[in-house]
């Protein structure tokens, strides 16, 4: 009888129990659950590991041949500011960005890896676009271009979700002109002759000759198309990679396109307007506001978060909202 009452004041303290077992029917006991989670998390673990090597089965039932996300490598340290091995340029990697964390969480300590081994200094910048209209890459980069300082003596216009695979790719300052680095004969998608999208370095000098991009391409495409017309008016000739014998293998694209779906949409004039020569705008004219600057380490890997507000005249561009 003492050890009923002992067992029913128990209860009534709450020392039963605990509520997730009285979830299970019958007898059960600590130990099963505590094997159960040691299981799951060895599981959990070696899943990881195979996802980002490349073995096992691909996640969500993914076909063969669509490039995995890799795991990134600890990042190196930084060079000492006077190591002379390294050069005197420094290299401001411009990343147009919004709302595609899990390839910047792979990007971000991979090119650091890969730049720094290389001896390139850089300066990783996000740039975050955090108002309400379509994504505006170009005007993305006149931001960066604008904001990166005067540290950086060349940019590299970058896309977040390609990652350069051979080590003998150049990113080296441009001295002699506009460096395609994702040329036509080694990007895993784009291959028409006029192709300056993915990853191109310009020195700024450059890029101010251009006026930097047109502000006019609101959603995704033709801003690339358009800027090549503007390096040619600008009297420059785009240099490509030679010697470079990987092909279509020579970079890897994280874009899951079923995933994530780009904005081709064309409302309205915006139609025809793509297909022009912006001859007015470009950096003389980007309208933005930086709303916070943020330095921050992915990995090790340390980058420039700014969380960019554009505007748009909706008089002279109203394609930039969705109406």
């Amino acid at each position: 009888m003492g050890l009923a009452r002992r067992r029913d004041a128990l209860r009534l303290r709450g020392g039963g129990s605990p509520p997730l077992l009285r979830l299970f029917p019958g007898r059960f006991s600590a130990f099963p659950l505590f094997l159960l989670a040691l299981l799951l998390g060895f599981a959990s673990l070696l899943w990881l590991q195979l996802s980002c090597s490349g073995e096992g089965p691909s996640p969500g039932g993914q076909p063969r041949g669509v490039p995995r996300q890799p795991c990134p490598p600890p990042a190196p340290p930084q060079p000492p500011q006077d190591e002379p091995a390294w050069g005197p340029h420094r290299l401001a990697l411009l990343v147009p960005f919004r709302e595609r964390f899990e390839e910047l969480l792979a990007f971000v300590p991979y090119m650091h890896r890969f730049l720094s081994k290389k001896r390139i200094r850089h300066h990783i910048f996000i740039l975050n676009q955090v108002d309400h209209f379509r994504f505006n890459r170009a005007s993305l980069i006149n931001v960066g271009f604008l904001e990166s300082g005067n540290d950086t003596d060349y940019i590299a216009m970058h896309d977040v979700d390609l990652l350069p695979l051979n080590e003998h790719l150049d990113y080296s300052f441009p001295e002699a002109g506009p460096f395609h680095v994702a040329s036509p004969e080694l990007h895993p998608l784009y291959h028409y002759k006029t192709y300056v999208g993915g990853i191109l370095l310009l020195t700024k000098q450059h890029y101010e000759l251009c006026n930097g991009m047109s502000n006019r391409f609101w959603g995704w495409g033709r801003e690339d198309d358009e800027f090549y017309r503007r390096i040619k008016g600008a009297g420059l000739q785009v240099r490509r990679p030679s010697g470079i014998t990987t092909g279509y293998e020579t970079f890897q694209h994280l874009h899951d396109p079923a995933w994530r779906k780009r904005d081709q949409k064309r409302i309205a004039a915006q139609k025809q307007e793509q297909f022009k020569v912006d001859r007015e705008g470009g950096l003389n004219n980007v309208r933005y506001r930086i709303e916070s600057r943020t330095d921050l380490s992915v990995a090790g890997a340390p980058c420039t978060v700014l969380n960019i507000l554009l505007d748009c005249d909706t008089d002279e561009t109203p394609w930039c909202t969705f109406g």
